[in-house]
């Protein structure tokens, strides 16, 4: 078998793994939640979630990466010595590949949404713009075709390899996804009245906190960080041997962190600004902010056009970095558990996952009745990934290095074969140990509604 693919630079880690964190969550879901659950109280203590249990998870996903330097499945296999733990490493492969059949629907949505906004589709009053998305997402075939696409635009990137192809795409779209987004964050917030936005969303209301925020907050920090997908320990695999992985986890955090909270001062202030308060989830994004970027931009309606233009392309190069991870997970798999050439590894999860879009994608629009325990195809995907298989993978990965695997392995991962001090250590064990286990228990049990 060919040598494997690794990161060539520092920084093609940082980028290409923040980039598997950042994505549509990152917009639609964190500014509407910080923003209900007190604003800069709610930030404090998600922060707060990302040290101790968002950056300690990442790190033993790292290690079981790095240290096996193989796909995911191979990964755990090779570290526990032929016992049953390689199901770990499968079950994040199959996580990862039903989230892309869906999540590719939802990208395709923000690939025609910018190809509709440079073609000037979608200005017009706020009824209009809401038909227009009931007409667009109950199409039976548009937002098909855009899933189907926007998976064949992620399989051109994965063909070219881990350097050439998802180190330079990360190189060059988180670059430029930070740019849009600070001229998106200004623009926003020279609006008249939009102070009024930026405290929602930055002032502190403790009074808001309870027990279900700080569940929201920990639930907030783990799904945004990729926990339990396998792509964390995936792309580790490509990680050099000198790569520091506590102070990678760290910067990544970061780097998904302020995204998030930039999202938000880019969302608040223009919507305050017209008198709209702003909803969650794809109507955010598809109804309500095309008809905030109008309202708001009226008196130069060229300005508005820009603004559509660049707040679509910011969604689209996010789900891109998202999708181009979710991908090479399975890409991995089957290259190195088949030896098979990668472009044909790469072509059987292209193929597989547009099938599941298809099908998603119908069972939203023109196959509605298409239903599974009640809810459509997608819905039942989504709910099955996040509630289940998402806390189920974490969970056993910590559960895994922090119990399983021998100490002096850990340790000598953590710090570099002894090159790194490791002062942290014994902290971040306790945390994979203990604290991790028990947040992500209380996760899964908020999800399902019983705490």
């Amino acid at each position: 078998m060919k040598e494997r693919g690794n990161f060539g630079s520092k920084l093609g880690i940082v980028l290409a793994t923040a980039g598997s964190a950042v994505g549509l969550g990152n917009v639609w879901r964190f500014p509407y939640t910080a923003g209900e659950n007190g604003g800069a109280a709610f930030i404090l203590i998600y922060i707060g979630c990302i040290l101790l249990l968002g950056i300690p998870g990442m790190v033993s996903e790292f290690i079981v990466g790095r240290h096996a330097q193989a796909n995911a499945a191979k990964a755990y296999d090779v570290l526990s010595n032929g016992r049953p733990w390689k199901f770990v490493g499968y079950l994040g492969i199959l996580t990862s590949t039903i989230i892309l059949g869906f999540y590719a629907v939802v990208a395709g949505w923000c690939l025609q949404y910018l190809y509709a906004s440079i073609a000037g589709q979608i200005s017009g009053d706020a009824e209009y713009v809401k038909s227009y998305f009931v007409a667009f997402s109950s199409d039976p075939w548009k937002p098909t075709l855009w899933g189907v696409a926007f998976i064949l635009i992620t399989h051109l990137v994965i063909v070219r390899g881990v350097q050439k192809g998802i180190e330079r795409a990360s190189k060059l779209l988180m670059p430029i996804l930070f740019i849009l987004l600070l001229i998106l964050v200004v623009a926003s917030c020279l609006l008249p009245g939009a102070v009024e936005g930026i405290k929602f969303l930055l002032h502190p209301d403790f009074s808001k906190l309870s027990s279900s925020v700080l569940l929201e907050a920990l639930g907030q920090a783990f799904f945004s960080l990729s926990l339990g997908t396998a792509c964390l320990c995936t792309y580790a695999s490509y990680f050099s041997k000198d790569t520091n992985l506590l102070r990678s986890a760290g910067q990544i955090a970061i780097i998904d962190t302020l995204i998030a909270i930039l999202s938000g001062l880019m969302i608040f202030p223009a919507a305050f600004s017209v008198g709209v308060n702003p909803d969650s989830g794809p109507s955010l994004i598809f109804i309500t902010l095309p008809n905030v970027f109008q309202q708001a931009f009226a008196a130069i309606p060229s300005v508005g056009y820009v603004i559509s233009i660049m707040f679509y392309a910011l969604l689209v190069f996010a789900a891109l970095t998202s999708t181009i991870s979710m991908h090479e997970i399975t890409t991995a798999f089957f290259t190195e558990e088949f030896n098979m050439p990668r472009k044909k590894s790469a072509w059987i999860e292209t193929v597989v996952t547009m099938l599941l879009c298809i099908f998603c994608s119908l069972s939203v629009g023109a196959w509605a009745d298409l239903k599974v325990m009640g809810l459509s195809l997608m819905d039942f995907c989504d709910h099955l990934t996040a509630n289940y298989l998402l806390p189920l993978g974490a969970m056993l990965a910590c559960l895994f290095v922090g119990w399983y695997i021998p100490k002096q392995v850990v340790r000598s991962e953590f710090t570099n074969n002894g090159q790194l001090k490791g002062y942290l250590f014994e902290f971040y064990l306790f945390a994979v140990r203990v604290v991790c286990p028990i947040g992500i228990s209380l996760i899964f049990l908020h999800q399902l509604g019983i705490v």
